[in-house]
C-alpha cells in the first residue's frame, strides 16, 4: 500500500445514513482496492468490534487483506484467532461509495457508536476513524492532556523508539 489517509474532516450524515467520505479518503480506497477501476466504485471495511469501541474503523480492500492474512497465521482454533476473525469478520461491514462519493452507515452501526446527524472522519495511518463528534472531542481530550503533561522539550517522534506510551 502506498498512499495513507491524512487529515480529518467533519460530515453530515442524513436519515438513511448517508455520510461523504473526504475527497482525498477515497483516493487512497481507490488505490489501495485491487478490483477498482475508473467508473467505478471502490470496497472498504467498516469494522464496529466490541462495545469498548467508540469508533467505528474504515479499512481498504489492502488493509484488511494485511490483516486477514496475520489473523489466518495463527493457530486455528485458538482464543486469539477466534476474537480477531469476530472482530475484524464478523463483526465487520463489507460495502462500498456509491457514485456521489457517500457511505451508508447502517441505523445499527450508528447507533453503536452515537452517530445522528454528524460524523467525524479522522485518519490513522493505513484506517481511519469515523467518531461522533462530542466523543471525539472527550477522546482527544484525554490524548490532550497525556501530551501536555510530558517535558516542555518533548518531542513526539521519539515514540517511534517506545513500544508503549506511559
Amino acid at each position: 500500500m502506498t498512499r495513507r489517509f491524512r487529515g480529518e474532516s467533519i460530515h453530515k450524515v442524513d436519515g438513511k445514513g448517508r455520510v461523504s467520505i473526504p475527497a482525498a479518503f477515497r483516493r487512497v480506497l481507490e488505490e489501495n482496492d485491487p478490483e477498482w477501476t475508473s467508473g467505478l466504485n471502490p470496497n472498504l471495511i467498516i469494522v464496529y468490534g466490541s462495545t469498548k469501541r467508540k469508533f467505528l474503523e474504515g479499512f481498504s480492500v489492502a488493509s484488511i487483506n494485511e490483516v486477514d492474512d496475520r489473523i489466518a497465521a495463527l493457530p486455528r482454533g485458538s482464543k486469539s484467532r477466534r476474537v480477531l476473525e469476530r472482530m475484524f469478520s464478523g463483526q465487520a461491514l463489507h460495502t462500498n461509495i456509491d457514485e456521489t462519493g457517500r457511505l451508508v452507515l447502517p441505523q445499527r452501526i450508528r447507533d453503536k457508536v452515537g452517530i445522528v446527524s454528524d460524523a467525524i472522519f479522522v485518519a490513522s495511518g493505513d484506517t481511519f476513524q469515523i467518531w461522533q463528534p462530542d466523543a471525539y472531542s472527550a477522546h482527544e481530550a484525554e490524548i490532550d492532556h497525556w501530551y501536555t503533561s510530558q517535558d516542555v522539550d518533548f518531542d513526539p517522534l521519539t515514540l517511534l523508539e517506545n513500544e508503549s506510551v506511559d
